[in-house]
């Protein structure tokens, strides 16, 4: 507890930082979109936020073919939908994580299967509330209650539910990964240990592990459901105070020591530390290859539990 109090203290920097995400720029003028390969874009209406945001959702190629018409594909679910193909709606930085690029590579290289890759866009100013399932005192002190314990169930019985619903999905936990970075590393942590019956895969970038005071740290022990691969990223200028990223790093290790605990290891569990990387787009972008060949260059269809 006395680590999370002086993280407490400390956190204005790496604060500013995930403050900074949530903020809604608009897109450049004159900006020529950086998509490639075959997205489709849908408009969902939340029932469960009472709100609606675009899901993007890129397409493999071959998808469409006919000697693939039968085939059905694992699927990885990517939060801050809005940076993850295209430039041009990348907040703040105008920088994507060219998840599309990387994935197609990583495809036609044979170092992960085919894929469908699904963008979740945030709500703007309710991201924090969304993504968040305990609150932030540093970053957010006078936020109200945030509504993030639901954020499973949206991911499941909205998300999902549209995704395959209209493409060829292979389902359950052994076919599925979420990820996102900042509050939507939270997100994804959370709902990774929340659903464990619905991902089996986590991409976890920059995390916030003090939200809660460090509640999602200790949701990590002990751990019940197991999570088939988690990747973990964090970069040691991820705050303009050094003592800052060092804290966290600390609180990065720690759920790694209890996922150690729990049982994985290097073939299942995965962190990364990078002294220089900072909190940005690029440097998730820069991380995604590895992160993707860690998580599915191994990956083998697996049928979903029966009902």
């Amino acid at each position: 507890m006395r680590t999370i109090l002086i993280c407490f203290a400390l956190c204005a920097g790496l604060a500013a930082a995930c403050a900074a995400q949530a903020q809604t720029s608009p897109t450049a003028n004159g900006c020529k979109s950086t998509v490639s390969g075959d997205l489709h874009v849908h408009t969902l209406k939340s029932e469960i936020f009472g709100n609606e945001r675009k899901i993007r959702v890129l397409l493999p190629a071959g998808y469409s073919d006919a000697a693939n018409k039968d085939r059905h594909y694992p699927v990885l679910y990517l939060l801050d939908g809005q940076n993850v193909f295209d430039a041009c709606l990348s907040e703040v930085s105008h920088h994507e994580w060219s998840a599309d690029e990387t994935v197609r590579q990583l495809i036609a290289d044979k170092k992960i299967p085919p894929l469908i890759v699904v963008g979740v866009d945030h709500a703007g100013k309710d991201r924090a509330r969304e993504y968040l399932p305990y609150k932030d005192f540093a970053g957010n002190p006078d936020m109200d209650e945030p509504a993030g314990k639901l954020f499973p169930d949206f991911m499941n019985k909205e998300v999902m539910r549209l995704v395959n619903g209209n493409y060829r999905t292979l389902t359950g936990a052994a076919n599925t990964g979420i990820g996102g970075s900042s509050y939507g590393g939270v997100a994804s942590l959370y709902a990774l240990l929340a659903n464990p019956n619905a991902f089996g895969y986590g991409l976890i970038e920059s995390p916030v592990l003090w939200v809660g005071m460090g509640q999602l740290v200790r949701d990590t022990n002990p751990l019940a459901a197991m999570p088939k691969k988690v990747f973990v990223a964090f970069g040691g200028k991820e705050a303009s105070d050094p003592a800052i990223s060092q804290k966290m790093i600390g609180f990065v290790r720690q759920v790694e020591s209890n996922f150690h605990a729990a049982g994985y290891d290097e073939t299942n569990f995965r962190v990364v530390i990078e002294p220089e990387a900072e909190h940005t787009e690029a440097a998730w972008e820069k991380r995604l290859p590895g992160a993707l060949t860690f998580l599915f260059g191994d990956w083998k269809p697996t049928p979903p539990p029966s009902r």
